[in-house]
């Protein structure tokens, strides 16, 4: 490439005309700046929208992400802002890649982030092969994370905005997804500079409330949902002591996380009881103490490496880590046992750290994300 070729605001070497994006348009108000933004700087922009669940469902309640009413609102914005739309049913790929895994980690007494899977099975890997089909240059999206060019090639960096960061659930984006896809919105300050660019736009999602819910989880009630995705799961079973006391009986071990105090119905007892493990073979909730759910050594499998060189090669070395999307990364040790398994451990105890949770690494002072991976279970 010529040194005096000059790039466009995606980072190639021709005009935004000749440049085709796709843009993956959840309903939402971000995803529908994004593609309202490019088209209006020229790009050749291709916006797809994934139905991911059953329409019938779907259309009865609000705040989902990807349903009917938000397949509506995507085409709406494409229209106004005159560039294609399509809709794709990735109805039996989300099943088998996110909502089956959810349910089985569930009824193992895993606490799983479907998000982070959808992420990393459907629209990092199966959209992003579709817009390479559709011969589109990268693949554009709403989320907050910035993607910035490094001395080795892009890298992974928080968002501007610490209070709409989704580095956390974007962990698992490899180097080679990473270098086809834009994240436009990243480098905002705030939640209302998007609504006002919305605005500006005419965008008739411009006030539209955020998703807080899982997309198939209405409501938050994650038990429903398992019990019909797997019947018998709601067997009711022992809730026992730490010491091996039988303190009462629960009504499905589905309705129970680890760290949890309240709902317990074991009232009347001298200390304050938290559930700090889910024996779900036995049909048991273990409770006990508060300080019984302090851990500093997290075992990781399945890491996803995005720091320089090779991580099997890695020494120990310091690291900051997010067991969990809500609060801020945390000084720890990381120490790699092979390619893809390591051991973190914690400068300060966490509590309530369980498997199916995902840890994130941070470069120490900085906002790059280093990867991370999914805790097997905490000591």
């Amino acid at each position: 490439m010529p040194l005096d070729t000059e790039l466009n605001s995606l980072g190639f070497a021709k005009p935004p005309a000749e440049t085709r994006v796709l843009v993956a348009m959840s309903g939402g108000v971000d995803s529908s700046v994004v593609a309202a933004e490019l088209a209006t700087e020229g790009y050749d922009v291709v916006g797809i929208t994934l139905q991911l669940y059953d329409h019938g469902a779907a259309l009865a309640r609000k705040g989902a992400c990807c349903a009917g009413r938000d397949i509506h609102d995507a085409r709406r914005v494409a229209e106004a802002m005159g560039f294609p739309h399509y809709v794709l049913d990735y109805e039996n790929v989300f099943r088998e890649s996110v909502i089956d895994e959810f349910a089985d980690s569930y009824l193992a007494g895993a606490t799983p982030v479907p998000c982070i899977r959808c992420n990393e099975r459907v629209k990092f890997r199966d959209l992003l092969e579709t817009a390479k089909d559709l011969e589109a240059d990268c693949m554009a999206t709403g989320h907050y994370i910035r993607r910035m060019d490094g001395p080795l090639g892009p890298e992974l960096h928080a968002a501007a905005d610490p209070a709409r960061d989704q580095s956390y659930f974007l962990f698992s984006t490899t180097r080679e997804q990473l270098d086809y896809l834009r994240f436009p919105l990243g480098h905002l300050r705030s939640k209302a500079e998007t609504r006002a660019l919305a605005a500006r736009h005419g965008l008739s999602v411009a006030d539209k409330p955020d998703s807080q819910d899982i997309c198939f989880v209405p409501n938050g009630n994650y038990a429903s949902v398992i019990e019909k995705l797997r019947p018998g799961a709601a067997d009711p079973g022992e809730i026992v002591h730490a010491d091996g006391r039988v303190l009462g009986e629960h009504r499905g071990v589905i309705h129970y996380t680890v760290g949890q105090r309240r709902g317990l119905g074991i009232g009347g007892l001298s200390e304050p009881l938290y559930v700090v493990r889910l024996d779900v073979e036995a049909r048991r909730v273990i409770v006990g103490p508060k300080e019984m759910l302090a851990t500093r050594r997290v075992p990781i499998r399945e890491v996803n490496w995005l720091g320089d060189g090779d991580f099997a090669g890695e020494t120990e070395r310091e690291i900051a880590v997010k067991i969990r999307s809500t609060r801020p990364p945390a000084e720890a040790v990381l120490r790699p046992l092979s390619e893809t398994e390591a051991e973190v451990e914690l400068a300060v105890a966490e509590e309530g750290v369980a498997p199916g949770q995902a840890c994130v690494f941070y470069e120490p002072g900085t906002s790059r994300v280093l990867g991370g991976g999914w805790i097997r279970g905490a000591r």
